[in-house]
């Protein structure tokens, strides 16, 4: 396994540092998830003291239970950090030192220690102390302008920031273990939903520093030339013709339109770009003939890039994810058998982590891990 011997300690919650802890336990890291008595907020769901998000960002992991408020706590948690090599939180700046994490003071204890601090604003900036969750990520990195409508605004869509930013900050991890291995120093690592979200979508920021053209919601698939239409049958069909005449022609083939080449409004790509809105409403008409299967079968002979608009369940049962062993089946102690998709990455032709442990139950590990740390069982 990649991180084999790497220990990770996972001092946050919701989503943001537990993903990266999680992605980092994916690669073969030992992560012991210190909780508070009464868990991780995402454990407790509908009356479950497993809730869906809480399983889906908490496998590979160990638990702890340690009341940092107290004496007894904070002594546990500061034995862990003294023998991470990664420390992920994802607290306010303010609260860290309340909660005995001041960042001086962990790596006067831990030299080598590589300690990741997530925040919703950064650490500097009047916002620096607000609270900020995924929705807020999205609001104010500009990214929520790209879904919802001012006409009749309605928030809606999965968890980006909040994933996006776990992602970041594992990959910074991942960065300065590299470094260490060089250096034999360990890193204070920042990352804040704001600015993650922001690079997530960073050519739009760079097309409008160069144009001053701000873009919409439809200025990325006008000009990738991706349409989603309404089969005969009411199943939706994606089709990404992207910046190609290739594309567009055996696309025009594959749906008997080849007469939409001579149409003025379509002649070139800049024309289709400028007249997507017309062109979208053209092939929704033309397709409205064939059912959805009908269509796919034309457009694969055809090597047009598409894709039918699967559900979560079609997608989860498509054969495809199935032939790549996408999603992969834990048993839990008490919750039974749990589908989770597992990490997408293959090293020589594998899974990173041949065994895969399910989301742990709260303080699991606890006698296990403190053991680890030398206390004894009435300690």
């Amino acid at each position: 396994m990649m991180l084999a011997g790497v220990r990770v300690v996972d001092l946050g919650s919701f989503i943001t540092a537990p993903l990266a802890a999680m992605m980092l336990g994916d690669l073969g890291a030992d992560v012991i998830k210190l909780e508070r008595p009464e868990g991780d907020p995402f454990r407790r769901s509908r009356g479950s003291s497993y809730g869906p998000t809480f399983l889906a960002f908490n496998r590979n992991k160990r638990s702890v239970i340690a009341d940092t408020t107290t004496q007894a706590g904070r002594e546990i948690q500061a034995r862990l950090i003294q023998r991470a090599d990664v420390v992920i939180d994802n607290y306010r700046p303010s609260a860290l030192k309340k909660l005995g994490l001041d960042p001086e003071q962990i790596r006067a204890s831990n030299p080598r220690l590589i300690h990741c601090s997530i925040t919703g604003f950064g650490s500097t900036g009047p916002h620096q102390d607000r609270p900020a969750f995924d929705s807020v990520g999205q609001a104010f990195s500009g990214l929520a302008s790209l879904f919802v409508d001012p006409e009749h605004p309605r928030a809606f869509g999965p968890t980006i920031a909040d994933n996006v930013t776990g992602m970041y900050a594992a990959y910074a991890v991942l960065g300065a273990l590299m470094e260490r291995e060089r250096t034999g120093r360990g890193r204070r690592l920042e990352v804040n939903m704001l600015e993650s979200s922001m690079a997530f979508i960073q050519d739009l920021f760079v097309n409008f520093t160069r144009t001053g053209i701000a873009s919409d919601k439809f200025a990325r698939v006008s000009r990738s030339q991706c349409f989603a239409i309404r089969c005969s049958d009411l199943q939706l069909i994606s089709v990404h013709l992207s910046t190609s005449d290739k594309f567009w022609r055996s696309f025009l083939t594959a749906i008997d339109a080849s007469h939409l080449s001579a149409d003025p409004r379509f002649a070139s790509y800049d024309l289709r770009v400028f007249n997507y809105h017309d062109l979208s409403i053209v092939l929704g008409e033309t397709m409205a003939s064939r059912p959805r299967d009908e269509w796919a079968i034309r457009l694969e002979a055809a090597d047009v890039p598409y894709a039918p608009i699967q559900s979560i369940s079609e997608a989860l049962n498509d054969p495809q994810v199935k032939a790549l062993g996408t999603s992969v089946r834990m048993t839990h102690p008490s919750e039974g058998d749990i589908v989770t998709i597992d990490c997408p990455v293959l090293a020589d032709g594998a899974r990173p982590r041949t065994v895969m442990q399910a989301p742990p139950q709260l303080g699991e590990h606890t006698r296990e891990v403190l053991r680890e740390l030398g206390l004894s069982g009435s300690e």
